[in-house]
C-alpha cells in the first residue's frame, strides 16, 4: 500500500518514513535505510525523522551515522533528554561509559522522560553502581505499567546487588500486577516477559522459562525483526540467572549477528562490548563460548 502511495506522492517524506519503519520492521534493512535518506533528503530538519532514522542505523550497529543523526537532532533541539538518553545508548554499546555518563549527567528521577530515566539505570547498572541505580528506582515516581516496569528493573538491580531477600521481595510485590496483566492481555509478550524476569528473580525456574519462552512464542523474530529478537534476549537472560548457561550462549551468539532492538539495552542491540561489561552475564564469564563473544571484531 504504502509503495502505491509513495508512486503517487513522490515527495512526502511522511510516506517514505512509513516504508522506512515497514521494511525495518520485516528485515529489509537496506531498503529501510534508503526510505530513511531519501525521506531526510526532503525534511532534513524533521527531529522525529532524524530520531527514527539514528535508531534504524543503531539497530544495524553502524553507530558512528547513528551519532550524527542524533547530533543533528540536538542541534534543533538541544538538551532534550530523549536524544541526549538515546546518544548515551550509542556509547554505551561500544563500552565508552564515559561519554555515556557525561550525556546522561542531567538525568535525574524528577527526569519526565521514561526513556532518558531507563537509560540512565543502564548506565548505573553497566558501571556497577547499583546502591545509586537503586536509590532512584526507589525514590521515582510512578504509576501504572511505568511503575510495574520499574519494580522489575529493581528487582533484577538488587539481585546484582547481592541483596537476595530485597530482590525476591521486589518480585513477590510486582509478581501479582503482572499476572494480572497478563491474564488481561494473553497475547503481550511484553508482559509475559516481565513476569518471567520476576519468576526468575524468585527462583522459581519452570515458571520463569517457561515464561519467557511464551513471551519468544508470541512476538517471533520473523514476525517482527525490530522486537521479536529482543525477547529471545531475555530468555538468554532468564537462562543465565537460573544456570541454564548451555542453552543461553547460542542465542547470545546468534543475537550477536543480528539487527534487532532490545529491551536490555533500549534500542540498540548487543554487542561485544555489552557482553563483556554488562553484570548480567557474569556467571557466563568462565565459558570459553561466552569469552569470544566479547571479543572485538575488526571491520
Amino acid at each position: 500500500m504504502f509503495e502505491r502511495v509513495n508512486k503517487m506522492l513522490p515527495g512526502s517524506s511522511e510516506v517514505l518514513t512509513a516504508l522506512g519503519l515497514v521494511t525495518r520492521r520485516e528485515g529489509r534493512s537496506d531498503e529501510s535505510v534508503a526510505y530513511f535518506e531519501q525521506a531526510l533528503a526532503l525534511d532534513p530538519q524533521n527531529v522525529k525523522l532524524l530520531e527514527d532514522a539514528a535508531e534504524t542505523y543503531a539497530m544495524l550497529r553502524l553507530f558512528p551515522a547513528a551519532v550524527k543523526l542524533y547530533d543533528r537532532a540536538l542541534d534543533i533541539v538541544p538538551n532534550d533528554p530523549d536524544l541526549m538518553a538515546s546518544k548515551a545508548s550509542i556509547y554505551q554499546a561500544q563500552g565508552n561509559f564515559a561519554q555515556a555518563a557525561k550525556a546522561l549527567s542531567e538525568i535525574n528521577t524528577h527526569t519526565s522522560s521514561w526513556r532518558a530515566f531507563r537509560i540512565k539505570i543502564t548506565q548505573l547498572r553497566l558501571e556497577r553502581n547499583y546502591g545509586e541505580a537503586i536509590r532512584l528506582l526507589q525514590a521515582r515516581q510512578a504509576s501504572g505499567i511505568e511503575n510495574v516496569a520499574m519494580q522489575s528493573m529493581l528487582a533484577l538491580t538488587q539481585r546484582l546487588d547481592g541483596d537476595t531477600v530485597g530482590a525476591k521481595v521486589t518480585a513477590e510485590q510486582v509478581r501479582d500486577p503482572l499476572e494480572a496483566l497478563c491474564k488481561n492481555q494473553p497475547d503481550e509478550a511484553v508482559f509475559a516477559g516481565a513476569l518471567s524476569l520476576a519468576n526468575a528473580v524468585l527462583g522459581q525456574k519452570a515458571s520463569a522459562l517457561k515464561g519467557a519462552e511464551r513471551a519468544v512464542m508470541l512476538l517471533p523474530s520473523n514476525k517482527d525483526r525490530v522486537a521479536g529478537p529482543g525477547f529471545e534476549e531475555i530468555l538468554a537472560l532468564i537462562q543465565t540467572m537460573l544456570g541454564e548457561n548451555n542453552r543461553a550462549i547460542p542465542t547470545l551468539t546468534r543475537l550477536l549477528q543480528t539487527p534487532y532492538s532490545s529491551f536490555l539495552y533500549f534500542q540498540i542491540p548487543v554487542t561485544p562490548a555489552l557482553r563483556r561489561l554488562d553484570p548480567i552475564w557474569d556467571p557466563l564469564r568462565t565459558d570459553p563460548a561466552f569469552q569470544k563473544l566479547c571479543e572485538e571484531k575488526q571491520q
